[in-house]
């Protein structure tokens, strides 16, 4: 055999080696292939052994996982004119191959493009109060404005939260003093409470000893009991008002 013709049958064999790696595709669980034959789709084929027609079907592999997409940070002015910058996450899948593939050039760079339009649209309509306080509510209407949008896509928008809300210094200061405001009306509520019930309790006590004249004496002898155990250098011994004006009242008949 000559060497043009085994340089030209090892020529062969090589590109039939390289034309049957590209026909042949090992597509996994979580992927699918769509499939093109001269242009029309044809469909979608997977998970397993894909069998293509070299230099006729071209396919294009679509994952079916989860994704993970970062939005970034958009300068949004709420409702009660407060400037933010608000940045966010949002969960996605392809829930239709063909779709993502046919309706739309990049399904990915679409929904962040509709995540970041939606985020300033959705926020913007809210009060700074509500964007700090009722992030949940505002997470699940940006999902399903989101996922609305998504859906002629073939993707499915699972879930979306806002991360971050960065507020301007003087909005931080104000919000720390309303809150330092906050805590101590709060206390002060305490305090008063804590008053009127001693009060109360004080009123009740007094109301006892005036209806039980022994709970006085009784009240006298816990003093003294109280003053005992202490290391005192004096001791005062309490005197019913009584005694005092029995005894004043004696000193004056022997005055008279």
């Amino acid at each position: 055999m000559s060497p043009f013709i085994g340089s030209f049958f090892f020529f062969v064999v090589f590109l039939g080696i390289v034309v049957l790696a590209n026909a042949v595709r090992v597509v996994r669980e979580y992927e699918r292939l769509v499939l093109f034959r001269l242009g029309r789709l044809v469909g979608e084929r997977g998970p397993g052994l894909v069998l293509l027609i070299p230099l006729v079907d071209r396919a294009i592999k679509v994952d079916l996982r989860t994704v993970t997409t970062d939005v970034p940070s958009q300068d949004i002015i709420t409702k009660d004119n407060v400037s933010v910058k608000v940045n966010a996450v949002i969960y996605h899948k392809v829930i239709s191959s063909q779709s993502a593939i046919v309706e739309v050039e990049n399904y990915k760079y679409a929904t962040s493009l509709i995540a970041q339009t939606t985020l300033r649209s959705i926020l913007g309509q809210a009060e700074l109060d509500e964007l700090l306080s009722e992030r949940e509510k505002l997470n699940q209407a940006l999902q399903q404005v989101i996922d609305r949008q998504t859906e002629p896509w073939g993707v499915k928008v699972s879930t979306v939260e806002v991360k971050n809300v960065d507020l301007p210094q003087e909005m931080q200061r104000a919000i720390a003093r309303q809150a330092e405001a906050e805590r101590e009306r709060r206390a002060k509520v305490i305090n008063a409470e804590g008053e009127y019930q001693a009060a109360s309790r004080l009123a009740e006590a007094a109301a006892v000893m005036g209806r039980e004249p022994v709970a006085i004496q009784l009240r006298y002898l816990q003093t003294l009991a109280e003053i005992a155990t202490e290391n005192n250098s004096t001791t005062i011994f309490p005197v019913p008002v009584d005694f005092l004006r029995t005894f004043m009242t004696s000193m004056e008949k022997k005055a008279g």
